[in-house]
């Protein structure tokens, strides 16, 4: 080692992200929100539709915005982020390739 490399002094990389109570309480706003926009949602489709598969469809992802929520809560934000992303883009999925 060379007298110039001794001579710097090893820093810490810093680290970055949201700290794990920053994630969590993301997790429940992310959630909260996608449930208000899904209750909107289910409005106006029922305004449009009136069928059980509606209120099926779109009752499943209010109830799956709840558990996201409560995962969240409980310190499980990975698993809170799969499920709401791929329980939401099912939903819609089906709203669009199912409903009428």
């Amino acid at each position: 080692m060379s007298a110039s490399e001794q001579d710097v002094p090893e820093t810490e990389a810093e680290p970055t992200g949201l700290t794990p109570r920053q994630a969590r309480l993301a997790r429940v706003i992310a959630g909260s929100v996608l449930l208000v926009v899904t209750a909107a949602v289910l409005v106006s489709r029922l305004a449009a539709h009136t069928s059980v598969l509606v209120v099926g469809v779109y009752g499943l992802a209010m109830i799956l915005c709840g558990v996201v929520i409560e995962l969240s809560r409980n310190g499980r934000t990975r698993l809170a982020t799969w499920l709401l992303a791929g329980g939401l883009a099912t939903a819609f999925a089906l709203d669009w390739l199912v409903l009428p």
